[in-house]
């Protein structure tokens, strides 16, 4: 080491490791754009948020069939009010940093909830399972575009049709490929830690669109199309442009402070 030159501080938790990476990789917010980061920045980020654990953000391993309606929290507030039915229980987002280049949450999903299909335009994504289990479907647009002769739906391709289960490997969505859109349907009481660059920012264009999906089979082409293996591995996509109701609430996170 150099005489005078401090060596670099280390973070002292994991979540201030994975804030300082995110902030040093991802571009400005003037520079940012719909490339995805180089590859050798999303395998470090990826391999950092492979070591968090659900101690690391202050959360409890719920990986059980009944969280009895408090989800991750050591919470008293329904104590004596019974057993919450699972319609009624929220998901719960855990806001941690963000900024117009990246951010970082956590989703609390009780047993058997849902979140819809929907896209992340000009992002790239990655997901972390904290504990639990969780059914992941995913798909990325099929270019160029193929439409429906019937109705305002597009074709894509089926990227992951699958239950992943903590511990597992973090995945990574980029804009145009890896499963841009996809839709999560908790097995059992689960966490994920997110990190999306950029975020969601309905004036810089990236709106979260919400889908309904269609068998291939179901609606033919504007236009003869032939797909490449099997139909199935194929649906349409419709836009929902009505408000999608999701019983999601913000939660409190009670991890260490990210210090900026």
């Amino acid at each position: 080491m150099a005489w005078g030159v401090s060596p670099r501080r280390q973070p002292s938790f994991p979540v201030q490791a994975l804030y300082e990476l995110c902030k040093r990789s991802f571009p400005s917010p003037s520079a940012a754009s719909s490339s995805p980061p180089p590859a050798d920045v999303v395998r470090s980020i990826s391999s950092l948020m492979d070591t968090i654990t659900p101690a690391d953000v202050g959360l409890r391993d719920y990986n059980l069939e009944d969280d009895r309606g408090h989800g991750f929290f050591d919470s008293n507030l329904l104590k004596g009010s019974g057993r919450l039915p699972r319609w009624a229980r929220p998901i719960k987002y855990l806001h941690i940093y963000s900024c117009d280049a990246f951010s970082i949450g956590i989703f609390c999903l009780p047993t058997s909830s849902v979140i819809p299909l929907h896209d992340h335009p000009g992002m790239t994504v990655l997901s972390k399972i904290l504990y639990g289990s969780m059914h992941v479907k995913s798909y990325d647009w099929i270019e160029p575009t193929v439409l429906a002769s019937s109705q305002p739906a597009r074709l894509a391709k089926l990227h992951t049709d699958d239950v992943r289960t903590a511990p597992c490997p973090t995945s990574i969505l980029y804009p145009q490929s890896g499963g841009n859109l996809h839709c999560f349907t908790s097995v059992s009481s689960c966490a994920v830690l997110d990190v999306l660059a950029p975020p969601y920012n309905d004036d810089a264009g990236r709106i979260c669109t919400y889908f309904h999906d269609y068998p291939f089979s179901s609606l033919s082409a504007a236009g003869r199309t032939k797909v490449a293996g099997n139909p199935d591995n194929y649906a349409w996509l419709e836009a929902i442009n009505t408000p999608v109701n999701i019983n999601m609430h913000t939660g409190m996170y009670t991890g260490p402070t990210v210090q900026t």
